[in-house]
């Protein structure tokens, strides 16, 4: 792989793990509106209908976008090994040690 292509190749997982985050968000407000629209559907007061649904539904979306949530939370492992890497080769090119 040339050094192009690895320098693109970064970009296209950052896009995607941005993607993912923001529909992970959006997902889960979504969720929590959702609920909350039901409940006042039922005559339920709208902030009492809002406490219960960020206590039910944050919680259930955890285990209804479980896909989801672990794309996101490899992106972000991958995207935290990446760095470490790259700081410690800054780190021994610094040094004075040669390069991998």
């Amino acid at each position: 792989m040339s050094d192009a292509e690895q320098q693109h190749q970064p970009a296209a997982t950052k896009a995607a793990l941005t993607r993912d985050i923001a529909l992970y968000t959006v997902a889960r407000f979504g969720t929590v509106a959702v609920v909350a629209l039901l409940l006042v559907l039922v005559n339920v007061p709208l902030l009492v209908a809002l406490v219960v649904s960020l206590v039910v539904a944050l919680p259930a979306s955890l285990v209804i976008f479980k896909g989801l949530r672990v794309r996101v939370a490899t992106g972000l492992a991958e995207v935290g090994a990446r760095r470490r890497a790259e700081r410690e080769a800054f780190r021994a090119e610094l040094r004075g040690e040669p390069g991998t």
